[in-house]
C-alpha cells in the first residue's frame, strides 16, 4: 500500500492509500478524485489521466515507454519531464509518498 497525494488544479489535496498492484489512475478512480477522467479505462489510448509528477519524484519513477510518450503528445500542456499518464504508473511500496498534480483540464 502506498500513500499518494493527488492535487487538483485549484490546489485541493486528496491523500489516499492505494493498494499495491493498482495503477495511480485506479487509485484516483476508486477514491473519486476529481481531475483524472481516465476515458480509456487504463489502456494508454488517451491522455485523460495526465498529471504532473512532483519534482522530487520525477527521477524515482520508471521511464516512459514509447506508447506513453505518444499519448502525452495529446495531453493538455504536457511537460517533457513531469508529465505522466497515471494509467502507466503501477503502485508499489516504493511509490509511498508520491505527489501528483492535475492539469487545468484533460483532453
Amino acid at each position: 500500500m502506498a500513500k499518494i497525494t493527488y492535487i487538483e488544479n485549484n490546489g485541493t489535496e486528496h491523500v489516499v492509500d492505494v493498494a499495491t498492484g493498482l495503477t495511480v489512475m485506479e487509485g484516483a478512480r476508486d477514491n473519486n478524485i476529481p481531475g483524472i477522467e481516465a476515458d480509456c479505462g487504463g489502456a494508454c489510448a488517451c491522455s485523460t489521466c495526465h498529471v504532473y509528477v512532483d519534482d522530487s519524484w520525477v527521477s524515482k519513477l520508471p521511464a516512459k515507454d514509447p506508447m506513453e510518450e505518444d499519448m502525452l503528445d495529446f495531453a493538455w500542456q504536457p511537460d517533457a519531464e513531469k508529465s505522466r499518464l497515471t494509467c502507466q504508473l503501477k503502485v508499489t511500496d516504493d511509490l509511498d509518498g508520491l505527489v501528483v498534480r492535475m492539469p487545468e483540464k484533460q483532453i
